[in-house]
Formats: C-alpha cells, sequence, structure tokens
C-alpha cells in the first residue's frame, strides 16, 4: 500500500504552518512490522514555545522516543505539530507532558518517553523527561525501570 493511500494529508502537500496549538494536524499511517519490537526516535533541535507568564520564547531540544503498536506517527504531521507551540504559553513540563499525551492518544504506542532539553533561562536550563508504558504489559514495567534511573 501506498502511504498516499493511507489518508495522510501533509506528506507531499504544501507546507502550511499553524502558530497555535494543533494537535488536529498529527496523523499516522500503519505499522508494517508490528511483529517487531523496536525503536523510533525523532530528535526535534528547533522546538520553541512561550513562557505562559513573560511571553518571552523558550528554546529546546525535543526528544521523542517510542515502541510502536498498530500506528505510527507521520514525521511531516510531527514537525508541523511541534511548530504549533510556537506562539503556545506552556510551562517546560507541560509541554513535554502534553506532547506525550498527544502521542499517546494518537497512536496508542506500547511505550513512549518525551524529553525536554531546554536552554538556559537565568542561568538554569529545565530538563523535563516523561514516559508512558502500556498498562498491565512487560512496557509499564519498562516505563518505572526508565523514570527510576532517569539521570
Amino acid at each position: 500500500m501506498e502511504r498516499k493511500e493511507e489518508g495522510l494529508k501533509a506528506l507531499g502537500a504544501k507546507t502550511v504552518y499553524n502558530y497555535d496549538y494543533a494537535p488536529e494536524v498529527l496523523e499516522t499511517f500503519e505499522n508494517r512490522h508490528m511483529e517487531n519490537g523496536y525503536w523510533v526516535k525523532f530528535n526535534c533541535p528547533e522546538f520553541t514555545s512561550l513562557c505562559p507568564i513573560t511571553g518571552q520564547p523558550d528554546f529546546a531540544e525535543i526528544i521523542i522516543s517510542y515502541i510502536p503498536d498498530y500506528r505510527m506517527v507521520e514525521s511531516k504531521s510531527l514537525k508541523l505539530y511541534l511548530g504549533s507551540f510556537r506562539n503556545h504559553g506552556a510551562f517546560h513540563e507541560d509541554c513535554v507532558n502534553t506532547i506525550m499525551k498527544d502521542l499517546i492518544a494518537l497512536m496508542d504506542p506500547r511505550y513512549i518517553e518525551v524529553t525536554g532539553l531546554f536552554t538556559p533561562r537565568g542561568g538554569i536550563s529545565i530538563h523535563p523527561y516523561a514516559n508512558y508504558g502500556r498498562p498491565d504489559t512487560e512496557y509499564e514495567e519498562l516505563a518505572a525501570k526508565r523514570l527510576a534511573e532517569h539521570i
């Protein structure tokens, strides 16, 4: 099956950027290798959002790693989604948890983790980390272990 046949709208289309939080731009496609347990990792070094108090821009590298199940996130739609945070006011921890929860709702992965490496502001950098493993599976145990061992 061609990817176009999966109903993807962003891939191959003219790029339209939305700078207000827009989870509806996220798209998925079928995982053709569900029998394999494997990692997919996205590194997004140009993430920006706004401080909800001062309105000043915050800059970060967002790292998303997941073990897919039936559906996978399409990368162009992910780029557009992350770009939609540009004028969104949220604390660093909120950004990371929102991204994780939106991706869980979108594709129901076996496991996912999101890390935000925010650049320093006032001499302090913040690196929030959130993860999730599907309940009652080995991935729930993986999530607990990785969270406990996270540095």
